[in-house]
């Protein structure tokens, strides 16, 4: 898989990233059982074999038991660490924690913040981590404060580059004028089913600063993957089938499937979007890193992007 820079780092990604979400589980709200500790294990090593190098994972996913499994593969295949970027992230917090009466809540203090990296280095097993993430914006959050805690990682060795996710480009310049460092990545929603940040100004101001975006849910969360149905119970399944019409079109033409249209349609924009795979079906995650081999012309891009728009452009 071809490589790409992430942000204007010396850090080196795989074109395509692997998503931890659901290694531990189908679901937030599903028991971990053993046996699919072992299953989202073989699906990391799958990933690594298949050439991603760039392992994405958060804290809350499983309350931490991705993180564990992710670093159980990791102690597995002899020098992964050496070859792997590891991206986690912090901020959110659930309902009842540390208080029964807390809600479900955002939180960029420098306490949080550094007892949250500290949890993510043990459970995984390392010393350091690539790239830290705020997980979602804190509307309390104070960037000075923020950018107390980041210099205090980095001066202590424990991240060497730190990212957003679902920030507004308002947010982000707002914190980077705090951070004595680059911010490198903003990790947000893209689809066909997702094409705001192709409106709102999000890549633009990806593409003026240099940060790299990582696209979460490339198949919005499977609907638009090899084999997805348009349910007629949805209230725009006029829209998405069209959008489902237009990919199968064009696989059908390059003589690939589905699942891989939709990622290489995030590949071709001059962004450099990450798009994150999520899968643990190993064969799944094999057919994905193919799509890096697929070079859609502007006219196949547009033809998807007018699909997704729902309407022919102005």
């Amino acid at each position: 898989m071809k490589t790409v820079p992430l942000g204007k780092s010396a850090l080196q990604s795989s074109r395509l990233a692997y998503g931890g979400w659901r290694l531990a589980s189908p679901s937030e709200t599903v028991q971990v059982t053993p046996e699919r500790e072992e299953r989202g294990k073989a699906a990391v090593i799958a990933a690594f074999e298949a050439g991603f190098t760039l392992f994405d994972l958060a804290d809350i996913y499983s309350d931490g038991a991705s993180e564990r499994i992710f670093g159980s593969a990791l102690k597995d295949v002899a020098g992964m660490r050496n070859k792997v970027l590891i991206a986690t992230k912090c901020g959110i917090r659930k309902a009842g924690q540390p208080e029964p009466n807390a809600p479900h809540r955002y939180d960029f203090s420098k306490e949080h913040i550094l007892r949250s990296c500290d949890e993510s280095l043990e459970r995984m097993g390392i010393d350091t981590i690539d790239l830290y993430q705020l997980h979602r914006p804190d509307f309390l959050c104070d960037p000075a404060e923020v950018a107390s805690a980041f210099t205090q990682l980095k001066e202590q060795g424990k991240v060497r580059e730190f990212g957003v996710s679902n920030f507004r480009p308002s947010q982000v310049t707002v914190l980077q004028s705090a951070c004595p460092m680059p911010l490198v990545a903003n990790q947000i929603e893209i689809s066909l089913a997702q094409i705001a940040p192709f409106l709102d100004g999000t890549l633009d101001h990806c593409l003026l600063t240099g940060m790299t975006p990582i696209a979460w849910s490339p198949l919005a969360g499977g609907r638009l993957g090899t084999g997805a149905r348009v349910s007629m119970q949805d209230n725009d399944h006029a829209h998405r089938q069209k959008v489902h019409d237009a990919m199968d079109l064009l696989a059908r033409e390059r003589g690939v499937d589905r699942s891989q249209i939709a990622i290489a349609w995030l590949l071709r924009h001059p962004s450099g979007i990450v798009p994150i795979v999520g899968t643990t079906n190993p064969e799944r995650i094999a057919l994905a890193a193919n799509a890096d081999n697929i070079e859609l012309t502007r006219e196949e891009w547009y033809r998807l992007f007018e699909a997704a728009y729902g309407q022919r452009l102005p």
